[in-house]
């Protein structure tokens, strides 16, 4: 059997403070920014006023919250945390990242919640806690096992940051394009800037390019099929393996957020819900206070490769056609467009406490501008491509992951050695 050491002798608690006024936002770190798609970044508009923990580069941060959510991060920069966040100090003879990837395994959470105390918000007991073993290695081995695992996370982490770039990319081509009317006119100019001409539509209450029309959102769409829960193991006639789509998964289809969604079984007379190209997925049951319900993904082949099986989603969403695939974009970020400014907290109604988004009075009563057909055969191969990279990007990052998570117990438990120039198994 390996030899082991307790979590106490490996690292300790951080008792140092730092002053919230000291902090800066993206250098403050709550449980809302431990997963790992945050890199513990919280988008907070006022940082508490009285001491954090303080925090630096290397320190490993845990959420003492519902151990069960497993949030852990490794510090890249030096901030401050909430109360609730444990921050630990790799010890000399430990390598920090080793130490890391030490803690981030499921029986290190199993761990935290056999000593938790509280039902609603339970919470890891510290002492608890540093009762976990670790695995005892030399510390260049360490050294090794972390750059082997740290490079497939570094490479994610490359790919999360291109991601964003080409969302952005595709969010400016889209506001220049449909909200300034600046697509590029026959002459390549940018229209409106460039003296195009424009009329006033009574539906949107505003100046449009010329021979385009406004046009309920309603008319976009060719037909809504209803989401599937299924079973969780196969019975009867349920016997249609899928995967199915929840609201917690929604970013995490066309962006970085986490994506876990669960293997589920359906009915073979139920196979017409199966998701496909250029479907839309409409979240319209959850939100909170200060988000409303109405998240959206959207479906293209490159999303389908991605996966093994069959997509659907849940019964909290509702998943839609597209009558003109070549249109998908334009519904996708008018749709976006309407949810960031919060026009769907007006469309809410409210059964046993959830909040239901009114889907179909939402998309009888907005409209959007509809482009000329010229515009559209212009802008729809570019989003396209935009699309197919960031999924080839998002596909990576599930190889990576899966990656790491199958070397990271063998390279623990001693299964394999590492030399300087290869990973090799051992006999």
């Amino acid at each position: 059997m390996n030899s082991q050491i307790t979590l106490s002798q490996a690292a300790f608690y951080s008792e140092d403070r730092i002053n919230g006024s000291k902090v800066s936002r993206d250098c403050f770190v709550t449980t809302d920014s431990m997963l790992q798609n945050k890199n513990g970044i919280t988008i907070t508009p006022v940082l508490p006023k009285g001491g954090l923990i303080a925090f630096s580069e290397g320190d490993i941060l845990v959420g003492n919250i519902r151990p069960y959510l497993k949030k852990i991060w490794y510090a890249d920069r030096k901030g401050g945390c909430s109360p609730d966040v444990l921050v630990l100090k790799a010890k000399p003879s430990i390598d920090s990242k080793f130490l890391y990837y030490s803690l981030f395994r499921d029986d290190f959470f199993s761990h935290m919640m056999k000593g938790s105390k509280g039902t609603k918000m339970p919470r890891g007991d510290k002492n608890q806690i540093m009762r976990f073993h670790v695995p005892e290695i030399d510390y260049n081995d360490q050294q090794k096992i972390s750059a082997v695992l740290f490079s497939l996370d570094a490479k994610a982490n490359l790919n999360k940051k291109i991601i964003a770039e080409l969302e952005t990319m595709a969010k400016v081509i889209y506001d220049y394009w449909f909200l300034q009317f600046d697509f590029p006119d026959k002459n390549g100019n940018p229209y409106k800037t460039s003296g195009g001409k424009m009329v006033w539509d009574e539906k949107l209450k505003r100046v449009i390019p010329e021979n385009w029309s406004a046009i309920k959102l309603a008319d976009l769409i060719d037909s809504e099929k209803s989401g599937d829960w299924g079973k969780e193991e196969p019975s009867g006639n349920f016997t249609k393996k899928v995967i199915c789509f929840r609201g917690a998964d929604i970013n995490g289809l066309n962006g970085t957020d986490e994506l876990n969604p669960p293997i589920r079984y359906i009915s073979e007379k139920n196979t017409f819900k199966i998701l496909k190209s250029h479907d839309l997925i409409v979240e319209i049951s959850g939100g909170s206070p200060t988000q409303s319900t109405g998240r959206s993904a959207f479906i293209t082949d490159s999303t389908i490769k991605r996966f093994k099986h069959p997509l659907i989603c849940s019964n909290f969403c509702k998943p839609v056609a597209m009558r003109d695939k070549k249109l998908l974009y334009n519904f996708v970020y008018n749709w976006a467009n309407l949810f960031d400014n919060g026009v769907f907290f007006g469309y809410e109604g409210k059964t046993s406490g959830i909040k239901n988004l009114l889907f179909d009075t939402v998309i009888n009563s907005c409209y959007m501008a509809l482009p000329d057909t010229k515009t559209v055969e212009k802008f729809y191969p570019i989003m396209d491509s935009i699309q197919e990279m960031k999924q080839t990007a998002l596909s990576e990052n599930q190889k990576l992951s899966e990656m790491r998570d199958w070397l990271l117990p063998l390279l623990m438990n001693r299964q394999v050695q590492i030399s300087d120039k290869s990973v090799k198994e051992r006999p």
